[in-house]
């Protein structure tokens, strides 16, 4: 069986729909290039997460192979906070997420540029605070610098891989047979082909969420 592939000029058209379907985004704020199955997103939104949206967005788009994201931000009046005020609701923000350590992350705050450091267990715990904290009103990026290290160190290779592989089984059994899962050190590098990109994320989810885990590099193709 022979497979569609999509033109550029399709993709491009199905990236603007879901930009408009997606609530995140003002997909009239969002400009959208493709070449070759690359897109490039430009444009001014108001917030990091209208940007992070944008190319989240675009990455669902099936035929979509990369996604180069220049989009800036620009905070309108009502959204203007000062570096001392975005530190206390980034504290408060944490501190209030029942799956966030927050005793253990701390945080820098330059220009509306969030560095967050510490060290946690889990790589979900990582994303978790990072998620916590970019929706929040006057943050333009967030770089989360938090480092992994698990309670068990010494986990092996073959404990980690029989975690990852009952977890991909359970969410997404079809797609996990196109995986390749590869572990070094607790970090963990994931290849293959799968139908979606809901698909992909779920893999990823399953594997940030898996003890032992250090870093996940999902290099999975849709």
């Amino acid at each position: 069986m022979v497979q569609f592939k999509k033109t550029d000029e399709q993709i491009q058209r199905d990236v603007i729909e879901e930009l408009n379907w997606d609530t995140r985004v003002k997909a009239g704020d969002v400009g959208v290039e493709v070449k070759q199955g690359v897109v490039a997103l430009a444009g001014t939104v108001d917030t990091w997460t209208q940007r992070l949206g944008a190319q989240e967005a675009a990455h669902r788009v099936a035929g979509v192979l990369d996604v180069v994201n220049d989009i800036r931000i620009k905070l309108p009046g009502s959204f203007e906070r000062d570096d001392a005020e975005i530190a206390r609701a980034l504290r408060h923000a944490l501190e209030w997420d029942v799956t966030v350590p927050q005793e253990r992350i701390r945080t820098t705050v330059s220009n509306g540029v969030v560095t967050l450091e510490g060290t946690v267990d889990f790589w979900a715990h990582r994303d978790d605070a990072e998620r916590s904290v970019r929706n929040l009103a006057g943050v333009v990026e967030v770089r989360n610098l938090i480092a992994v290290e698990p309670s068990l160190p010494n986990v092996s290779a073959h404990s980690v891989r029989v975690a990852i592989s009952a977890a991909l089984e359970r969410r997404a059994d079809k797609a996990a047979r196109g995986v390749h899962v590869a572990i070094t050190d607790g970090r963990v590098t994931l290849t293959g082909d799968v139908p979606s990109w809901v698909e992909r994320t779920a893999i990823e989810d399953a594997v940030r969420r898996t003890p032992g885990v250090r870093k996940v590099d999902n290099q999975i193709r849709v």
